[in-house]
């Protein structure tokens, strides 16, 4: 039954990233930067491969969908094993709300009674992180960014993502791993 949920969330998770493969307005992403690091969201992100998919339980704020995906130079880096990834690399972590999809439940209900099935609700944000060796030395090599509706969070909420990966310093500072 686990195994048929997890499915089903991996499913719903890439089938949100296609989703947003084109921004709300129409228009292209803006320019604007995050504090601190000056990273902009990179253009073309959303058509990015998949890295893998999450699920986090906030204690007592809710759920949340995440699917993190990778350009080119880091999923190279991923499917090779590469420690630390190359400069150029850049992980975009896209992360939704979670909820109850009652049209699937009403569907899974036959074959799987009591299943419970869970979609992308609203998005939340999406955090990028840069790898530029020498313009980032300081924070390992990386470069952050959190962005809720193409505008970047403050400098505060930016002064927060290093010292959050530090735990994660023999992977290069980075949490995901590559899913099979």
């Amino acid at each position: 039954m686990k195994r048929i949920a997890f499915r089903l969330v991996a499913i719903a998770m890439v089938a949100g990233v296609v989703a947003f493969t084109a921004p709300p307005s129409g228009h292209a992403d803006e320019e604007a930067a995050s504090p601190i690091y000056g990273v902009t969201i990179p253009p073309g992100y959303r058509d990015w491969q998949l890295i893998a998919v999450k699920q986090l339980h906030f204690a007592g704020k809710g759920e949340q969908l995440r699917a993190q995906v990778g350009n080119d130079i880091a999923i190279k880096a991923y499917k090779d094993g590469t420690l630390p990834f190359p400069d150029g690399a850049i992980i975009a972590a896209i992360h939704w709300t979670r909820v109850p999809s009652e049209d699937n439940n009403k569907v899974l209900d036959g074959p799987f009674p009591g299943t419970q099935s869970f979609v992308i609700g609203s998005r939340v944000n999406v955090q990028f992180m840069v790898k530029d060796s020498k313009k980032y030395a300081a924070t390992g090599g990386w470069g952050f960014a959190d962005f809720m509706d193409r505008k970047p969070g403050d400098k505060a909420l930016h002064e927060t993502c290093f010292p959050c990966h530090i735990p994660a310093k023999d992977r290069d500072y980075v949490f995901t791993r590559y899913a099979p």
